[in-house]
């Protein structure tokens, strides 16, 4: 065994990705700086928690963080996948943060992956559960992920502060992705959506869906929004409401908007004892809506949280030419290129189309393939 050369890195942003791209191209990456001179110095709960879960999830890899957390060294391993595995994300972020690397992994794994995360399943700045049930799972199935083994289970929600929340989540193991020309985002033809309660009144629930209606049936006939009201030990350990919402398009698009009220967390600011004024539902589901509908306008074929995973996974395909429209580019996506650059070695051509205010992406696979799975 020869020393490991390290990728040298620094700060604290975009560590899931980096992190994320260090796994799939196999580089050991080292980063500093890690918020070094903030009043907190170091990683944060769910950054250790990341770390600890891609430990989990591989044979051989190795993590070594120095005392103050300012620093850490990841030597990526074999992704291993496995049955019955569980996970506490901690309540400092959500699920979602999670479960985004975790399904990309999933894929190129050895065997196919089934894994309970336990934690916040909705808040308002991670996306919520059933957004990635109802919108990041279809958009896999374009890259010719088989349905078959691809499921998120939401068996009890929790809401922030202390969460309580548990899903059960399914990756089947493919051999390789295939690229895709996917520039038509086609009209909005349905909108559907999910409202949850947990340890407050089921009313809030409608009260959301009837102002998220109010907006949406001028425009369109075809909108249900579904309730679920959880009870007891489904509801987690926190009061709070919230809603999803997914637009599906002619062309089998999903633009998705949501966000979940809460009590704040106390490393956000907010005092553990005082009880603060949470946003009325009316006003929910009122703004929830509008958020969709400016997703819609904005054009493109996912909206903006998923950007950097549809450029990941165009980066992934084969050595093909994939080609894909976004509406406005946003930091997190950009972000991205700039790390699929760095460690995959794939260059997006990005032209800008005028007439309609989106981008054409445009880029060559790099090619990986999912050695570690038996070939039958």
């Amino acid at each position: 065994m020869g020393k490991v050369s390290y990728k040298k890195l620094r700060g604290s942003q975009n560590l899931r990705q980096r992190l994320l791209l260090s796994t799939l191209s196999a580089t050991p990456v080292q980063v500093e700086d890690i918020r070094a001179n903030d009043m907190m110095p170091g990683l944060r709960p769910h950054e250790v928690s990341l770390l600890r879960l891609l430990e989990k999830i591989s044979d051989d890899c190795v993590v070594k963080i120095n005392e103050t957390g300012t620093k850490f060294q990841y030597k990526p391993g074999i992704v291993m996948g496995g049955r019955h595995l569980v996970h506490d994300c901690g309540v400092s972020r959500a699920i979602g943060y999670f479960l985004e690397p975790l399904v990309v992994l999933g894929l190129f794994s050895k065997k196919p992956l089934s894994i309970r995360l336990k934690g916040i399943t909705n808040d308002s700045k991670d996306p919520c559960v059933d957004t990635f049930r109802s919108a990041t799972l279809p958009l896999l199935k374009q890259f010719g992920v088989p349905s078959e083994g691809l499921e998120l289970k939401i068996e009890s929600r929790g809401a922030p502060p202390h969460g309580g929340g548990e899903v059960l989540l399914s990756v089947p193991i493919i051999q390789s992705l295939t690229a895709v020309t996917w520039i038509d985002e086609g009209m909005v033809k349905r909108i559907r959506g999910v409202t949850f309660s947990t340890r407050v009144s089921s009313q809030f629930e409608n009260t959301m869906i009837h102002a998220a209606r109010g907006i949406f049936n001028r425009l369109l006939p075809d909108v249900h929004i579904f309730t679920d009201h959880k009870a007891g030990q489904q509801a987690g350990n926190s009061p709070g409401y919230g809603i999803s919402l997914v637009a599906e398009t002619t062309s089998g698009c999903f633009i998705t908007a949501d966000t979940a009220v809460s009590y704040a967390r106390a490393d956000d600011g907010g005092m553990e004892g005082e009880k603060q004024e949470l946003v009325p539902a009316e006003d929910v589901g009122e703004q929830i809506a509008s958020v969709l509908l400016n997703e819609i306008e904005q054009g493109g074929v996912v909206d903006t949280t998923h950007q950097g995973l549809l450029f990941l996974l165009c980066a992934l395909c084969p050595q093909d030419v994939s080609k894909i429209r976004v509406g406005k580019l946003v930091t997190h996506g950009i972000e991205t290129l700039r790390l699929i650059r760095d460690f995959l070695g794939v260059k997006f051509v990005i032209k800008p189309d005028p007439s309609t205010g989106t981008v054409i992406l445009k880029c060559v696979g790099s090619g990986l393939k999912n050695l570690s799975r038996k070939s039958s």
